[in-house]
């Protein structure tokens, strides 16, 4: 099932309260930012997003969320990855019925699948959940420790999931990468996952991509593809290089707690993260600004929207 993402699509944060509790009404505000700044898509309650640390019935009301106050033209691919295939499914037929764009699923990392046959096999369950939609493998090693090809996966399923759509890559493992993306030709979208590499990414053949940092920092990657297209190099490695000074303090300060942390330091405040991560402190985010201001990160933020 053809269906392509041309640009940059956010992996928005779930927006939590300070008692855990979601806080649904930023949700439209995320949307109108992201909108606002270029992005063309929002990839929601995958791992930026929390889902695995959210019950069913909240990735049900979240999605919900975002699919009502979509701004025109931002389409919205649910990640509806679970341990288990029939949750995923649920979540898939659910995704279908209240008008999300497509959907995604990691592999499953409890009971991993041995081999090819049985990824494909699984994911060909969670995709029929949701029969009109077009469907994305999530490949994410680092947190599902299956680290089955890529290329492998796209050349079994082509022909036993009717919906595939592609693959969301989000792995150092540039040859599979290029594999395929070749593979996939003009039929199947390889979305490249890495934000700090993204020109590598698009070197590679990439046309879309899907990351976290682009909640906050949409304008710089947009200069980046822009420039790659254009055939000026040098200023997409010279964008590229401040993506990655910002990453490095962001991962410095722990990662994903940090990247929420930059959200509020931003103007849009999403609240803490879930346990079993840790929320930044008063100090660590105040840290976190000093270091970011340091190297002018603001100067190319995302403006946030009203």
């Amino acid at each position: 099932m053809k269906f392509q993402l041309p640009g940059l699509v956010a992996a928005p944060f779930t927006p939590f309260r300070a008692d855990g509790e979601i806080a649904f009404e930023v949700i439209g505000r995320q949307a109108r930012t992201l909108a606002a700044n270029g992005v063309i898509g929002a990839f929601v309650c995958g791992t930026t997003g929390e889902g695995a640390s959210m019950t069913g019935e909240e990735r049900r009301r979240v999605m919900e969320a975002w699919v009502a106050a979509r701004p025109a033209g931002l389409k919205i691919i649910a990640h509806v990855g679970h341990t288990s295939a029939g949750e995923a499914g649920a979540l898939a037929r659910h995704a279908q019925e209240i008008g999300a764009d497509a959907i995604a699923t990691v592999a499953p990392s409890f009971f991993k699948p041995p081999g090819q046959p049985e990824l494909v096999g699984w994911c060909a369950q969670v995709a029929a959940g949701a029969p009109k939609l077009p469907f994305f493998y999530y490949h994410i090693p680092s947190m599902t420790s299956v680290t089955l090809p890529a290329a492998a996966f796209l050349a079994e399923a082509k022909s036993k999931i009717p919906t595939l759509a592609g693959i969301k890559f989000t792995y150092e493992d540039l040859e599979d990468y290029q594999a395929a993306r070749k593979l996939g030709g003009d039929d199947y979208q390889v979305l490249f996952g890495r934000d700090e590499i993204l020109l590598t990414g698009l070197q590679a053949g990439a046309t879309g991509a899907v990351g976290s940092t682009y909640n906050y920092a949409a304008p710089l990657y947009i200069r980046i593809m822009k420039a790659f297209a254009a055939g000026d190099l040098e200023t997409a490695k010279r964008e590229q290089a401040k993506s990655r000074a910002f990453i490095d303090i962001m991962n410095r300060f722990g990662g994903q707690p940090a990247g929420k942390a930059i959200m509020k330091l931003v103007g849009l405040d999403c609240g803490p993260v879930r346990l079993p991560m840790r929320a930044l402190t008063a100090a660590q985010e105040a840290a976190l600004r000093a270091e970011l201001l340091a190297i002018g990160f603001f100067d190319y933020a995302s403006k946030v929207a009203a």
